[in-house]
């Protein structure tokens, strides 16, 4: 069996290697030759974690909340597992654990962070129990992959029934992750924005989810929305309301980046100033700061990573190509969408915009969301110019079109970066979808560094 073992670690390793000299991601191809040369070898190296294993779930932020919490948890001095490229299906979270494991076939780890995706919990969580459980949201997401959101919403407290010892730190302001975490007994944290943000006035015509009570039917009532269903809600029939919120963020300014003071139930302060942009993000380092805490480490090195923090693998994730700034983000289901639309609306200079859309089957074939998003607020964006890009760029190029927005179609997303380089614009956003993901983001670091 050792032997067995050693085999599917080097081999892995191997084909991490070959795919990254080559230009691919060799990540989820690690993790498929290890657990096929031996079933268990997840359970075995998660195992030798010496302290706790965090798993981030929801819909948007796993990324970016993970590799938060990931460097607030290395700035304490601990060592951790965390994959942190996003590969958060069954054979990237076995890779994560593989490739960390040094040539004896073990691990040499204090902690564990680990992105799973909702639908893989069921598949991860047999080969170990984690010992908290991050939900950052649920939304409706890839329809033609999750079905409708009470589907993921089984399938989750499926998977946390599995895991009856651990707690849940949860997004107060959801309704929908508050009611899932209400339903399973588990020992609860939460995190949230008590008040309304008058910097973020919520779009009256976004889509919103879970609006009848998840316990009796009856439709919920709202004191303010921060976006889509994230608020302050209350129950008229039953009672049920949003929960006391243990880490709260006050005095918000969003301006150039984001500053904030999150206050615990011990009315501590602690003062938040981040680079990172976008209201949504306040969450992510909300829920950061809560697993961190949640083990009762001080946080008192985080100030500098935060000040510092640079996003990758395309959330929020910067390039300089020519002079001009591009600024690359997800945005994958209408709420994610709407937020982006936001983040972009932050910025009042000049920009263009290139909208890449695909319908692969990692982004669900079944683009119908993109009319549940506010394009229309676009306008007022001060955009000059919007490229539609990518395999559905013409279904993109109609959806702009009774918006009332110009827009033209480049279906190569090189040929649409190189046509908005020569406006010298000099400020631009790109927002994608999965797989426009890692094709943009390997031009842009390509173009970045010349290499194109």
């Amino acid at each position: 069996m050792k032997l067995r073992k050693y085999l599917a670690i080097a081999l892995s390793k191997l084909a991490n290697h070959i795919c990254i000299k080559m230009g691919r991601q060799g990540v989820t191809w690690a993790g498929k030759i290890a657990i096929t040369i031996y079933p268990d070898i997840l359970k075995e190296l998660a195992g030798e974690i010496r302290n706790k294993i965090y798993v981030t779930c929801g819909t948007n932020g796993k990324t970016t909340t993970n590799n938060m919490l990931c460097a607030f948890l290395e700035s304490e001095g601990q060592s951790v597992v965390c994959n942190s490229t996003g590969s958060n299906m069954l054979n990237g979270v076995i890779s994560a654990f593989v490739l960390a494991a040094d040539k004896s076939g073990h691990i040499d780890a204090d902690y564990a962070c680990i992105e799973v995706d909702e639908a893989s919990t069921l598949r991860v969580f047999p080969h170990f129990t984690p010992d908290y459980i991050i939900l950052t949201n649920l939304f409706r997401d890839q329809l033609d992959r999750y079905g409708e959101i009470d589907i993921t919403m089984d399938l989750l407290k499926q998977a946390i029934d599995e895991a009856p010892d651990c707690t849940l730190i949860v997004n107060a302001d959801d309704v929908l992750s508050a009611s899932l975490a209400n339903q399973t007994g588990h020992r609860i944290i939460t995190y949230g924005i008590a008040e309304p943000c008058d910097e973020n006035p919520a779009s009256a015509s976004e889509i919103r989810e879970g609006r009848f009570c998840q316990i009796c039917g009856a439709k919920l009532q709202y004191d303010f929305y921060h976006f889509s269903q994230l608020g302050s809600y209350h129950c008229p029939s039953c009672g049920f309301m949003r929960p006391a919120i243990d880490f709260n963020a006050e005095d918000i300014s969003l301006g150039q980046g984001l500053h904030f003071t999150i206050r615990d139930t011990t009315d501590s302060y602690f003062p938040i100033v981040s680079n990172y942009r976008g209201f949504y993000n306040i969450y992510n380092i909300l829920a950061a700061y809560a697993g961190v805490k949640s083990e009762d480490f001080t946080c008192e090195k985080i100030e500098p990573i935060l000040a510092n923090f640079k996003p990758e693998n395309g959330r929020m994730e910067q390039f300089s190509v020519n002079s001009t700034n591009i600024l690359l983000n997800l945005a994958k289901n209408p709420a994610g969408f709407n937020q982006n639309i936001s983040a972009v609306m932050e910025d009042a200079k000049p920009k263009n915009l290139i909208v890449v859309i695909n319908d692969n089957a990692q982004d669900g074939h079944d683009i119908s969301w993109l009319w549940d998003v506010d394009f229309e607020r676009f306008s007022k964006a001060n955009i000059n110019r919007i490229i539609v890009s990518g395999l559905r760029a013409y279904d993109m190029e109609l959806r702009f079109k009774y918006s009332d927005i110009p827009c033209e179609a480049i279906l190569s997303v090189e040929e649409a970066i190189n046509e908005m380089l020569k406006d010298n614009i000099n400020n631009m956003y790109i927002l994608v979808n999965y797989t426009a993901l890692y094709g943009t983001r390997k031009l842009l670091k390509a173009m970045e560094e010349g290499n194109i």
